[in-house]
Parts: C-alpha cells; sequence; structure tokens
C-alpha cells in the first residue's frame, strides 16, 4: 500500500492532515504535472496549497507542522494530497542532507476515492 498523507482545512478553519493510503488502480483526472526541486536544508513557512494537488515527494524527508503543533513527516515514496487552499495553513522544515524532489499533480476535480483513511 502506497502511504498517503491527506491535508485539509477543518470547519474550525484550521488546517489539519489525516493518514493513510491511496487506492493503487483507481484513477483521477488532473489539470497538469509539474516538477521542483528544493535544496538540502529549506523550509516555506506558513502558506496554503495553491489549488488540490498531489505532491510525489521522490527524495528527500520533511517535516510538516499544522498551527496546533501537530506535525507529520513526509519521506520518499509517501503521497501528499494538499486540500488545505484556505485557512490557518500549514509550513514545512527539510530533516537531513537530501534535496527535496517532487512531483505536483494538480487536481480538476478532487474525489473522495482516492484516499483512503488509515
Amino acid at each position: 500500500m502506497i502511504k498517503a498523507i491527506k491535508l485539509y482545512t477543518g470547519a474550525d478553519g484550521n488546517s489539519h492532515f489525516e493518514e493513510g493510503t491511496v487506492k493503487e488502480l483507481a484513477t483521477e483526472k488532473v489539470v497538469s504535472i509539474h516538477f521542483k526541486e528544493t535544496p538540502a536544508h529549506g523550509s516555506y513557512d506558513w502558506h496554503t496549497a495553491p489549488e488540490a494537488q498531489y505532491v510525489i515527494t521522490l527524495c528527500g524527508t520533511l517535516e510538516f507542522t499544522m498551527h496546533d503543533g501537530s506535525t507529520f513527516i513526509l519521506r520518499p515514496g509517501d503521497v501528499l494530497l494538499a486540500l488545505d487552499t484556505s485557512g490557518t495553513a500549514h509550513k514545512w522544515r527539510m530533516l537531513g542532507d537530501d534535496p527535496w524532489r517532487r512531483a505536483y499533480v494538480v487536481l480538476k476535480n478532487p474525489t473522495p476515492e482516492l484516499f483512503k483513511p488509515a
């Protein structure tokens, strides 16, 4: 099973996360895909997702933090479903000495069927 974490904006207006998996062999309509690399030791302060997207980590390990102080670790091969396009946002910082290489897959109409809570 492929590990996934869903970021979403709760009814309280805050960003939250839920751990789970993505279903294999299910499909989702996408708008685009693009790639990005951040050098080792990078960070990104409070921000929301610019649009509903999958972020697939190819290389690098990160710690994400929510405004309530809760955290999770994202590792190579993990899938992040970023749906927190409003609210208090999240931030991340890189762990270790590897760059963060990732693919952004922008979703046309996100559907809940692809994410399965743990």
